[in-house]
Formats: C-alpha cells, structure tokens, sequence
C-alpha cells in the first residue's frame, strides 16, 4: 500500500483543498470574452449572502450589471456543476478502486457509462422534446439508462445471494460492449443529429442552467454520503472480503450499498455533462499517492481535488479556442492520458 504523506492531519489537508476549491471558483467566474476582476466576483457573491450581503456594497467596489448577469445566470452554474461532476467522479472512481482492488478501475467499469450513453443517444436521435422539472430528455434518459443497466448488471453477476466481483466486472464488459455497439448503431442512423451526438458524447458543460445542478445536487450528496459512511469499510476491502468478514462487516450489503451510490454518482455525471473520462481514473490517483490509502481522508480530498481539476479544465475548454468551445472530455483525456502513463512509470509497484 501507499504510505502517503504524514506531514499534515486530515482536518487540515481538507481545509487546504477546500480553500484551493473556493480560490478556484472564484478565479474561474472572472475568465472568459468578457473579464471579470476577482473583486468583482467576490462582491457579487458576497452580495448575495444574507448573513454577510450588506458587507459588500456596491460602494466598496463597482460591478457592472452585465457583469452581475454574466457571474450569477451563466458562468456560476456551470462552475459549479463542474465542481459537482469532477466531485462526482473522483469519488465514484475511488470507491470503485477501493471495492475491487484493482488501480485500472474507474467509474465507467461496470457499463453504467455505456447505459447513460445509449439513453442520451437515443434522445437525440429521436429529437424528444419532454422536459421535466427544467430538465430536457437527454439527461432524463442518460439518467434512467444508467441506472438500469447498473441493476442488468447486478442481477447478472449475482450467484445466488453473493454477487462476486469478478462476475460483476465480466458481467460490466459484456453489457457494456452490447450497449456501446446499440450507440453506434443509433449515431449510424441518425445523421440528422450526429454532430450533436457526438458532441455529447465527447463531454460538455456548455449551457448548463441552474435547473441541472438543484436537480443533480441531491443525488449527489446522498450518494456522497453513503459512500462516505463506509470508509472504514473500504480500507477493509482492500485486504480481502475474507478477512473483511473476519471484522465483522457485511460484505454482501455494504458491496451492494457501495456499488449503487457509485452508480448513482456516474449517471449523475454523464446525464449532466456526458462522457468526460480520467477524471475517476487519475484523481484518486493523485489523492492516493500524496495522502494515502486510508478512505476517510481519500474519499473527502477526492471529492474537492476532483472539483478542482474539471473546473480548471472546463475553463480551459471555453477560452482555449474562441469562439469555439472543445469538449471537456477532449482535454481530460489529452491531460489524464499521459499523465497517468507516467504514473504507471512511475510508480507501477506502489499504486496499492
């Protein structure tokens, strides 16, 4: 296992990440066509708490009303569902590491990125129209996809009432290499709509509303949460399910818990943002060889390390090219790809 770094204690790595976390939001608000100062954004979010809102008057510093509409309506739902998302993945992506001991894992592994895709597809191709609580049918769909091809999976691998993680990952493939092939054959049928399939399937944030990330949010920090309760569960996984059992955990219950709440948080992801890769894969990564194995700390530091990234990386994707704007699962790629080719280099013999 990785030993990790012990020069800080856990409440202090967090407290450094979140504050990393609330610099970067911050600094991320202010980039774009139209610039924003960080005093200007740090006023206009100020403004708008109401415990501190009279501290930052509009005699302190000027804000512009353009710039006032362009932070609140445009730029910080996007920011801060790409604080969701990266959050969303890395967790995800830890937790799946943690439950099969396997450093390759990921959260698309088990097919659930292959469900979300087809459904998402599938509502392109077909140019639905239905909307609920705000939100269009691509991500009702992604959504719906993902969580059913979870519970095909699930019902596949089970042997009675174990579901064994081998079965689980073979039965993931399968399913998944089915439900990629149905994708390619929507795409190849649907030339109408194919620059929009795939972009989406590329990864994007572009024109998120405020309506994807109150519906998101939810789901997400319920998941978050579960995931977090079993903690100590996961650092006992990675000796065995043998000697977790030995302990006395549940494996059974706490591996269906687990699986479904990292689930939840990959359909989350995808029906918001689309396909954006690495993130799970190379976050925990990172958060595992600074900080170590050891999920209480791992999970949390993931969860902030993984917003970080993809809002520095979604900001890269609006102004590397203007107008144009790149899919953010482009750029994760073109950085997570080497990246963690060098960390295999690297460190191959002590990533567990």
């Amino acid at each position: 296992m990785v030993s990790g770094k012990r020069g800080f204690k856990q409440p202090t790595i967090i407290l450094i990440l979140f504050l990393l976390l609330l610099v970067s939001v911050i600094l991320a608000l202010g980039i774009g066509a139209v610039p924003i100062s960080a005093a200007e954004t740090i006023g206009i979010l100020g403004g708008r708490l109401p415990l501190v809102g009279r501290l930052f008057s509009k005699d302190a510093v000027y804000i512009a009303p353009s710039h006032h509409t362009i932070v609140t309506k445009l730029r910080l739902p996007r920011v801060l569902l790409a604080v969701l998302v990266g959050s969303s993945l890395a967790v995800s992506g830890a937790t799946f590491q943690g439950l099969f001991k396997n450093p390759m894992a990921d959260p698309y592994i088990i097919g659930v990125s292959a469900g979300a895709a087809l459904g998402g597809t599938t509502a392109l191709a077909l140019s639905l129209r239905l909307r609920f609580l705000g939100i269009g049918a691509v991500p009702l769909f992604a959504f719906f996809g993902a969580l059913l091809t979870m519970g095909l999976v699930y019902n596949l691998a089970r042997v009675g009432q174990r579901v064994p993680v081998m079965s689980l990952l073979l039965a993931g493939i399968a399913v998944g290499s089915v439900l990629q092939a149905l994708v390619s054959l929507v795409t190849y049928f649907s030339e109408s709509e194919l620059q929009k399939i795939v972009f989406w399937l590329m990864g994007s944030l572009s024109g998120r509303s405020w309506d994807y990330f109150f519906l998101s949010l939810p789901y997400a920090l319920a998941s978050m949460l579960i995931i977090w309760m079993y903690a100590r569960d996961l650092n006992a996984f990675l000796l065995g399910e043998e000697p977790a059992q030995h302990l006395g955990i549940d494996v059974e219950r706490t591996k269906r818990h687990l699986l479904w709440a990292a689930s939840m948080l990959t359909a989350v992801a995808v029906a918001t943002s689309g396909l954006i890769g690495f993130v799970g894969l190379v976050v925990p990564h990172i958060v595992r060889l600074l900080f170590g194995p050891d999920h209480r700390i791992l999970l949390p530091a993931a969860a902030l390390s993984g917003g970080i990234f993809l809002v520095w990386v979604d900001t890269c994707a609006r102004i590397l090219l203007p107008p144009l704007e790149l899919p953010v699962g482009l750029l994760t790629a073109l950085i997570g790809g080497p990246f963690f080719l060098y960390l295999l280099r690297k460190r191959k013999h002590t990533l567990y």
